[in-house]
C-alpha cells in the first residue's frame, strides 16, 4: 500500500480535493484533502466510492475493432492507421462537415479537449458536441449579449452576502455549483443574521432547509421571474444608480414589466404574493447572492429564464457588486466566444442551431446523422462521453449511431456508446495520468490543480493527447518540426519557450497545431503529452492574467508561468494561482462600451409569451397529465462512467418519486411498479413514495440504465426524452418539463 497520495475526485465538476492510498492499478481507501485550497476537507459520498471507477471488470485495456458482433483486439498501430485512413476517405468524398467530435474531458479531465478540438478544426470542421450545450448553453447565449462575451459568467460572491437566494439547485446532494456547498448552505440557514431563500417547485433536500421557502407550479418559472421584476419595477425598488452608470438599454426593456399584470401571473404560478413580494423587497435591498441551475436551464423556458435571470439581477445591481455575483477568475474560459450573428460561425446542416461557446448541442446530434443531405455528419469521434446514456432520445441515437460510416469511442470502460463503435480505444482513467480540471471558477482566489498520476496503467491505455496526436500524425497534416525545438526540449524549458516563439512566428501556420507540436516534444521529455499542454497553458497564463498573478504574490515576469508549472508539481494539492481585485469586477465586461446590454432583440416576442392567459394553454396537457423531472441528483447517483452497481451495494436506487397523495389517488402502493409513458418511449419504474415532488410531478434520476456484467441496472431517464423537447435557442433539452403518463400495473 502507498503513503497518502494528493489528488482530486472526477465524478462531478466540483472536483473535490482528495487523498488516496494505492496499489498498482486499484484505490484502496480514499479520504478528503484539508490542506486543498479551495474545498479544504469537503467531500461527498460519490468521493468515497472512487474504487468502483478506478477497477472493474469492464475497464478497456487494449484498442479493438468490430468484427461483425463482436471486437478483436489490435495493436495500437493497426487502430491509427486504419481509423485515419477512414477518416481521410471520408473527408476526401463529403469535405469537413462530415466530421464530429463529441468530448471535453467529462467531469475532471479536460486537457483531452485541447487535443480533440485541435485534430477537429486542423481537418476543417468546427462540429464539437459537448455535454456543457447540453445544460448551458442558452445561459452562455444571454452572458454574450449581455457581457459581451459567451465564456464570460457570473458566480456567487456568498463571502460578502447577506443572504443566499437559490433557484433550481439542490446544492445540499449535488454538492455542485458552490464551494463545499453543503456547509455554505448550511451556513445562511442556520446563522440568524443571514437567510437562505430557495424557490424550487420541488421540496428539495436544499429547500427543506430554507428560511423562505417559495414553491411555484412547475414549469412556471419564467412566470415568477417577470412577475419578480414587475414587483420591483412597479414599486421603484431598482437601483437606478446601477442602471444609469453600468446598464444599456433599460428603457427598451422596462415597458415588459412596468403594466405586467402580477397578481394573474402569481396566482397561475400557485405562490403567495405577499411571499413574493418580500422576497423581492429583500433582493432589491440587501446584498443577494444568487445561484440557480438546471431547474431553469432545462425548465421548458430554458434560455428565457437565463435572460430574466439577467434582468432581474442587474435591475437590483446584483452584477459585479460585492455580496452579489460576480465574474469570477479561472485558469483558462471553459470554452471560445462564437457569437452566431459572425458568419464564420458555423450552424448545424440539417437543425440549422450555432456553435454557443463554441459548442453544438447534442439533442440534435441523431438529426444531422439521419440526414439525407450530402454534407450530413458520416464520422464521429467520442472521447470521455457516453451520448447512448447522458443525452436525450437514447432510441433515435441509437438508431442514428449505426449510420454512421465511422464511430471511434476512446474511453476508459466498454460503455454502450463504445459497444456500438467501429473502433474502440483505452483510455488512461482520471488517475493514471496527469490531467486537470478547469470548472474551479472561484473568487477572489483562482485556485489550479495539475493532477498527478496515482496508479498503475494496465493493459496499453494512453492518454487521449497522446492518442489523438498519433492520429494527427497518421493523417500527415502536422507541420515538420525542427530538430533545434527536440534539442531544446531536452536541454532546458525556457530555451524551448523561445525555440517555440521563433517557430510559430516563422510558420503562421503552425500555431494551428501547438498542443501537438508541444506533445511530440516537450511532451517526450515530461513523458506525457497531458503534462506538456499544461506548461504551455501556465506559460501563455499570463498574457492575460498579469494584474491577478501579481496580486496573489507572484513577481510577473517571462519565468512567472515556468515558476507556477514548478509549484505546481511540487504542490499536487494545488495552489493558489492569482486573487481577483475586490472591487471594480465590472470591469470584466467586454461589450464595446463596458455596460451590461439589457435588450435583445431575439427575445422580445417571446417575452410577450410570457403571460398568465398564454402560460395556462401551455401547461394543459390531457394526454400526459403528469410531468416528470428527469435527471435527479442525489447521493446515489453520479455520470455514467461509474458502471459498478456495486458502487451503490446493488441498492434499488433507481425509483420514481411521487407524492403521497398521487400514489394513493392512482392506488399505488410505495415500493410497487408503474408504467411510466412519455413521447419518446416508456418503461416500468418501481415508484418510492416521497414529499419532495408536489401533486403531477414524478422525478426520475439520472446515471442508471447502465448495461454491466450483461445486465440492465436500473432505467434509462433518456430512452423517455425526446430530442425534439428542446430549447428554441439554444436546443437545450427540456428534461426538468417532460410530460408523462403514470399508470399503475
Amino acid at each position: 500500500m502507498s503513503d497518502w497520495k494528493k489528488t482530486a475526485c472526477v465524478l462531478c465538476y466540483h472536483n473535490c480535493g482528495l487523498q488516496v492510498q494505492t496499489e498498482g492499478n486499484k484505490i484502496l481507501k480514499v479520504r478528503a484533502d484539508k490542506n486543498h485550497p479551495r474545498t479544504k476537507g469537503y467531500m461527498c459520498r460519490k468521493g468515497t466510492r472512487l474504487a468502483f471507477y478506478q477497477s472493474h471488470k469492464e475497464r478497456l485495456t487494449h484498442p479493438l475493432k468490430r468484427e461483425g458482433n463482436n471486437f478483436k483486439r489490435i495493436s495500437w498501430d493497426q487502430a491509427i492507421t486504419e481509423i485515419a485512413a477512414k477518416l481521410k476517405e471520408i473527408l476526401s468524398h463529403s469535405g469537413p462537415r462530415a466530421l464530429a467530435y463529441m468530448g471535453g474531458g467529462g467531469q475532471g479531465s479536460h486537457v483531452e479537449a485541447g487535443f480533440g478540438r485541435t485534430l477537429l478544426t486542423a481537418l476543417g470542421s468546427q462540429y464539437h458536441y459537448s455535454a456543457i450545450a447540453q445544460e448551458l448553453s442558452g445561459l452562455f447565449w444571454v452572458n454574450g449579449r449581455a457581457y459581451g462575451r459567451q465564456n464570460l459568467h457570473t458566480g456567487t460572491d456568498l463571502d460578502r452576502a447577506r443572504n443566499f437566494l437559490v433557484m433550481g439547485w439542490n446544492g445540499y446532494v449535488s454538492n455542485a455549483g458552490v464551494n463545499r456547498a453543503r456547509e455554505r448552505i448550511d451556513e445562511f440557514a442556520k446563522d440568524p443574521a443571514k437567510r437562505l431563500i430557495v424557490v424550487d417547485p420541488l421540496r428539495s433536500e436544499t429547500a427543506a432547509r430554507a428560511n423562505m421557502h417559495l414553491q411555484p407550479r412547475i414549469g412556471t418559472i419564467a412566470l415568477f421571474l417577470k412577475s419578480l421584476i414587475a414587483i420591483i419595477l412597479q414599486q421603484g425598488w431598482e437601483n437606478k444608480k446601477f442602471l444609469a452608470k453600468h446598464c444599456d438599454g433599460f428603457e427598451r426593456i422596462e415597458g415588459w414589466f412596468r403594466n405586467f399584470d402580477v397578481a394573474s401571473a402569481l396566482k397561475m404560478c400557485g405562490v403567495d404574493a405577499g411571499a413574493v413580494r418580500e422576497l423581492a423587497r429583500i433582493y432589491a435591498s440587501e446584498p443577494t447572492a444568487m445561484r440557480t441551475d438546471l431547474g431553469l436551464l432545462m425548465d421548458r423556458q430554458s434560455t428565457m429564464n437565463s435572460y430574466l435571470e439577467m434582468i432581474l439581477m442587474a435591475v437590483c445591481g446584483r452584477i459585479g457588486t460585492p455580496g452579489g455575483n460576480v465574474f469570477p477568475g479561472h485558469m483558462m474560459p471553459l470554452g471560445p466566444h462564437s457569437d452566431e450573428r459572425d458568419p464564420r460561425t458555423w450552424r448545424t446542416v440539417e437543425t440549422d442551431f450555432p456553435a454557443i461557446m463554441g459548442y453544438f448541442p447534442p439533442n440534435v446530434l441523431p438529426e444531422e446523422i439521419l440526414s439525407k443531405k450530402g454534407d450530413r455528419t458520416r464520422a464521429l469521434i467520442v472521447s470521455g462521453s457516453n451520448p447512448l446514456r447522458s443525452y436525450a432520445d437514447t432510441l433515435l441515437y441509437e438508431k442514428a449511431f449505426r449510420e454512421l460510416d465511422l464511430l471511434v469511442t476512446i474511453e476508459i470502460a466498454m460503455s454502450e456508446t463504445a459497444r456500438l463503435s467501429h473502433y474502440v480505444l483505452p483510455a488512461k482513467s482520471g488517475y493514471e495520468k496527469w490531467d486537470a480540471a478547469f470548472f474551479s471558477l472561484t473568487f477572489p482566489e483562482v485556485c489550479f490543480q495539475i493532477r498527478h498520476p496515482c496508479c498503475e496503467t494496465e493493459g496499453e491505455a494512453l492518454e487521449e493527447g497522446a492518442i489523438f496526436t498519433r492520429l494527427a500524425d497518421a493523417l500527415g497534416i502536422l507541420p515538420e518540426i525542427p530538430e533545434a525545438l527536440f534539442q531544446r526540449s531536452r536541454e532546458d524549458r525556457g530555451l524551448f519557450a523561445m525555440e517555440l516563439l521563433q517557430f510559430i512566428g516563422s510558420d503562421k501556420k503552425a500555431a494551428r497545431f501547438l498542443p501537438f507540436i508541444v506533445a511530440k516534444t516537450l511532451g517526450r521529455e515530461l513523458g506525457s503529452a497531458h503534462l506538456s499542454a499544461l506548461w504551455g497553458l501556465l506559460m501563455m497564463y499570463p498574457q492575460h492574467a498579469g494584474e491577478n498573478i501579481a496580486r496573489a504574490g507572484y513577481t510577473v515576469s517571462p519565468l512567472v508561468g515556468e515558476e507556477l508549472f514548478n509549484k505546481l508539481l511540487d504542490h499536487p494539492e494545488g495552489i493558489v494561482i492569482a486573487r481577483m481585485p475586490g472591487q471594480d469586477n465590472l470591469n470584466a465586461l467586454r461589450t464595446p462600451d463596458k455596460k451590461i446590454h439589457l435588450f435583445i432583440e431575439e427575445m422580445e416576442s417571446w417575452m410577450n409569451e410570457i403571460a398568465p392567459d398564454k402560460e395556462e394553454q401551455c401547461l394543459r396537457n390531457a394526454e400526459y397529465p403528469f410531468v416528470l423531472v428527469a435527471g435527479r441528483h442525489f447521493p446515489y447517483t453520479a455520470n455514467t462512467i461509474m458502471r459498478d452497481p456495486d458502487w451503490n451495494s446493488r441498492k434499488q436506487v433507481c425509483t420514481l418519486l411521487m407524492s403521497e397523495e398521487d400514489a394513493r389517488a392512482l392506488g399505488i402502493k410505495d415500493g410497487a411498479e408503474v408504467r411510466l409513458t412519455t413521447e419518446a418511449s416508456r418503461a416500468r419504474v418501481p415508484v418510492e413514495v416521497s414529499a419532495i415532488p408536489p401533486r403531477g410531478t414524478v422525478v426520475l434520476p439520472h446515471g442508471f440504465g447502465l448495461v454491466y456484467g450483461g445486465e440492465t441496472y436500473g432505467v434509462n431517464v433518456n430512452q423517455l426524452t425526446k430530442n425534439t423537447h428542446r430549447d428554441r435557442i439554444a436546443a437545450t433539452p427540456l428534461h426538468r418539463y417532460v410530460p408523462c403518463r403514470v399508470e399503475a400495473i
